[in-house]
């Protein structure tokens, strides 16, 4: 039965409905209480949409503002890399290398009395090269202050060194920075001073077109064996006429290239194929990268080549007979450049540059021509015996090479034939063919001199053939003083020629009163000693204008790239860094201070050998009183703990930052199975467990393999969450604060596997300080915003952290020099190179705590004092600022400045076209 419909009974159904109206409802999507909107609010929305056309514009305008951004700092990125062109251009001035090549024939300009080029000293070369062979590997521990153990090691050089002083000679080799390998080689081969900017080609080592001794070995018939280290193949891939190379770069191997050479090392003396046998071991580098030079490894593998040398040395001392295959053979036994007691090298200092030679010829020169040369440091080694140590640079080798050889010097050589190391091979001259082309009876001293005089004679008159060419070609040029005093030396050099030949051959057209002149001068011997001076000195003089003259500024490109660097500057309001309140960012500054002092001497003993902890500090009564294995245990323990709190906490973080439920959990459980890898791979390290060799093999190389995956997975997650993703539903802080929770849970993982142990460590210090620096921006934005009733950006919380960012760039033990790569953490899961792999690898783990983390990070600081028309002009100003300033005016820093500089730029624009 229908129940009538009365006009009484219309209010109560229009109660009820509206009851029904108003009940609360869940909404199925959010899971959130929401009120339906009353008649009133309904009528006001259809006001509103009617009046759309007004409000609109607003809205639009913040909307369009913030996409402007990311074009915004994509010109500034611009203006920055225009301005670090211009700027390197003038500071990084490179050389100009001059494709010209030495001919025997060559007589152009030649002075009278030089012969065109010097005759065979050496029939056989045998150059070992020991990479990054310290001084103090060679030199007897007497020479030093305090005996080390990795000292005394190679003991057959010594030995030889004080038996055989005539015959065998230790040298001091200084080397010209940078101290990277390709760098070294290059500058030994070519004989020409290596210029910084090419320090970027060490991972890729393009073919030397510049002359070099490895050219005018194949073009002058030397045959030339090659094996060991494969950049040699890299740097000239035609000119050997076998070669053995092995891969050179992945540094945890130690044994690989050196078992190669030791397979063909012997057996290749035996043979009559070569005349010039090169053979480079890499394993006191590797060793030095990953373990120090105080360690077991590297005292492993200076005793294996001290066996490898002996059986070397017997092999050419058993073949060097009268008519035997090593009769006139020279070796030399040498590194390419030294290395910090952290096994780094690339820099200037005295350990990096400082390297060894050691030669020795089967044939004894005269004892007075070794007894006239310089002046040398003389010492009892351990057996008590007398070991003389001379002093070169590595920037005559080449050229002496050559002259020993007998073939033409490099045409941008600009060393000297260095005396002791060509009077080396004095025994194998023939004293008697050199006495019979002379017009006066000359002793064996005397016939040596004028032999090498007329080597530096050639010497001479090749360096000045190259600074003409090179100044009449290169675009900045040496300066004319400087030119006109070095042509002046050269001319006084050859005028004094003159006068000796005359000395010591008269012409047969001489009068008889010249005759008698010339037959009661006792001048021969000082004649000639007076010649080589002055040789000495015109090239000493070249060589050092060179290093002065290829390291001067162009400062017109400098100020031209610093005014395109001010144009892309802010103006920065000065009220921001007068603000009243500084009690408390006093506080925090002198807080930070602390941690920043402690952070980087921790960062610091990692550059060192030896123990972190003093014998004073308390931790070390502790391990006193528990026993050292009580230590030992507990460091292996501690980053596990460590890094289960730092999980802990960024999950605590991500359940807390991401609303979306997929992208949380998707995002938890990535980084939980990260973790968990991180600890077995540390696990599989540790000596706590005993572990079968599959398990360690799974833990060491397939672990930290998981976690680069895991994190690539995350990355391309939380792009397609941001690109089809619907976040129109969150307010924008909550966005930004998704976004940025799980872009640093995607790169946290492997930033942290890359640091090692300390990782954990470093992660929870950084923390503490990002939570005060948070903490104390909100209390001040609390307090201004009581006081003003606004919401004001303050540049102190971002100074603060672009402050931590360089805190953690030291303290995790990197340092603005090349040296300072950190050249084991880009081989973590990897046992062989591969460029693009391991170039990535190395720079996140450079650049990650001090760039990649604080950039990403930055929103957490923006969105404290949430206000759109303020937040990112702030952000701007701290991530293009950062790095700008003045740090240091020598050239690693400022090249990990710029790169540093750019990567902030490129990192910005990618993250705000990520957050905005």
């Amino acid at each position: 039965m229908q129940k009538a419909v009365g006009p009484l009974n219309r209010p109560i159904q229009h109660a009820a409905a509206a009851r029904r109206r108003h009940k609360p409802r869940r909404s199925p999507r959010y899971g959130a209480r929401f009120r339906q909107i009353s008649p009133r609010a309904a009528a006001a929305a259809a006001r509103c949409s009617l009046t759309g056309s007004m409000a609109a514009p607003g809205n639009h305008g913040r909307r369009s503002r913030r996409r402007a951004w990311p074009l915004l700092f994509l010109a500034v990125l611009m203006l920055h890399s225009l301005a670090i062109y211009l700027f390197t251009r003038g500071f990084l001035l490179t050389r100009t290398e001059l494709d010209v090549h030495s001919h025997r024939d060559d007589r152009t300009g030649i002075s009278t009395g030089c012969s065109s080029w010097p005759p065979p000293a050496v029939d056989r070369l045998v150059i070992i090269v020991l990479d990054a062979l310290r001084f103090d590997f060679v030199a007897p521990s007497t020479f030093f202050r305090e005996k080390q153990p990795w000292m005394d090691k190679l003991q057959v050089l010594q030995k030889l060194a004080a038996d055989e002083k005539t015959s065998a000679r230790i040298f001091k080799a200084l080397a010209d920075p940078p101290t990277t390998s390709l760098q070294r080689l290059k500058a030994l081969t070519t004989g020409g001073l290596p210029t910084f900017i090419d320090v970027g080609n060490s991972f890729g080592a393009p073919a030397i077109v510049e002359d070099n001794i490895m050219h005018q070995f194949a073009k002058n018939g030397k045959r030339v064996v090659m094996m060991g280290d494969d950049t040699w193949i890299q740097l000239y891939p035609e000119h050997f006429n076998k070669s053995y190379p092995y891969p050179s770069f992945n540094v945890k191997d130690l044994d690989t290239v050196d078992n190669g050479v030791i397979e063909h090392l012997l057996p290749s003396l035996h043979k009559n194929d070569w005349d010039v046998l090169i053979a480079h071991f890499l394993g006191v580098d590797h060793a030095g990268h990953i373990f120090g030079v105080d360690s077991t490894p590297m005292i492993q593998k200076l005793e294996q080549y001290n066996r490898i040398l002996e059986d070397v040395i017997d092999t050419l001392k058993s073949l060097s007979t009268s008519g035997g295959p090593h009769e006139n053979t020279l070796l030399l036994v040498m590194g390419d450049h030294g290395q910090t007691l952290n096994g780094d090298h690339g820099g200037g200092t005295a350990e990096e540059v400082e390297t060894s030679l050691f030669a020795w010829s089967p044939k004894t020169p005269p004892n007075s021509v070794l007894s006239v040369l310089g002046k040398n440091l003389c010492n009892a080694d351990l057996h008590g015996k007398e070991v003389c140590v001379s002093t070169m640079q590595q920037l005559d080798f080449a050229v002496t090479i050559a002259a020993l050889l007998g073939i033409p010097f490099p045409f941008g050589s600009i060393g000297r034939v260095n005396p002791e190391l060509y009077a080396l091979s004095a025994g194998t001259w023939d004293n008697q063919q050199i006495v019979a082309n002379d017009c006066t009876q000359q002793n064996d001293l005397e016939a040596w001199m004028r032999r090498y005089a007329e080597a530096l004679c050639i010497n001479c008159w090749q360096v000045k053939r190259y600074i003409d060419r090179y100044s009449a070609t290169s675009v900045i040029g040496f300066r004319a003083e400087d030119l006109n005093h070095v042509a002046d030396l050269y001319s006084k050099a050859q005028a004094n020629w003159s006068s000796v030949l005359r000395s010591t051959c008269p012409s047969e057209t001489s009068s008889q009163d010249e005759l008698k002149e010339y037959a009661n001068k006792e001048c021969t011997s000082s004649a000639l000693r007076l010649q080589i001076d002055a040789y000495s000195n015109f090239l000493e003089s070249f060589a050092k204008l060179a290093r002065s003259a290829w390291t001067e500024f162009d400062l017109w490109l400098m100020g031209i790239g610093l005014s395109v660097m001010i144009l892309s500057w802010q103006k920065v309001e000065l009220q921001t860094f007068f603000w009243p309140r500084v009690a408390l960012p006093e506080f925090v500054f002198l807080l930070l201070n602390i941690f920043i002092r402690f952070g980087i001497e921790f960062g610091m003993s990692k550059q060192i050998s030896g123990p972190i902890i003093s014998n004073d500090h308390p931790v070390s009564i502790i391990c006193g009183l528990f026993g050292s294995s009580f230590c030992s245990d507990l460091m292996e323990i501690f980053p596990i703990i460590s890094l289960i709190l730092v999980a802990y906490i960024i999950l605590k973080c991500i359940s807390y930052a991401i609303s979306h439920r997929f992208l949380k959990y998707s995002v938890m459980f990535g980084s939980i199975l990260s973790y968990i890898f991180i600890a077995i791979h540390w696990a599989s390290e540790s000596t706590l467990l005993s572990h079968t060799k599959a398990i360690r093999e799974i833990g060491i190389s397939l672990a930290p393999r998981f976690v680069y995956t895991i994190g690539g997975l995350s990355l391309a997650i939380s792009a397609f969450y941001r690109l089809f993703g619907s976040t129109d539903h969150l307010k924008m802080n909550e966005r930004i604060t998704s976004l940025s929770a799980v872009m640093l849970c995607s790169w946290s993982p492997t930033i942290l596997i890359l640091l090692g142990r300390q990782g954990p460590f470093v992660a929870l210090i950084c923390m503490t300080i990002a939570w005060c620096i948070i903490k104390l921006q909100q209390k001040n934005q609390r307090e201004l915003k009581l006081d003003k009733g606004i919401h004001a950006a303050d540049s102190v919380s971002v100074t603060q952290w672009s402050l931590l960012a360089v805190c953690l760039f030291y303290m995790t033990g990197h340092w603005c020099t090349f040296d300072g790569l950190r050249y084991g953490a880009a081989f973590i899961g990897f046992d062989h190179f591969h460029i693009i792999r391991q170039g990535l690898l190395l720079s996140i783990d450079t650049f990650g705590v001090s760039h990649i983390l604080p950039v990403l990070s930055l929103p957490f600081i923006a969105i404290c004092w949430y206000n759109s028309a303020s937040k990112n002009s702030k952000v701007k100003d701290a991530t293009v600022t950062r790095l700008i300033q003045v740090w240091g005016l020598f050239a690693p820093k400022y090249v990990f400045d710029a790169i540093g500089l750019l990567l902030t730029d490129l990192l910005v624009v990618l993250a705000s076209l990520y957050y905005s």
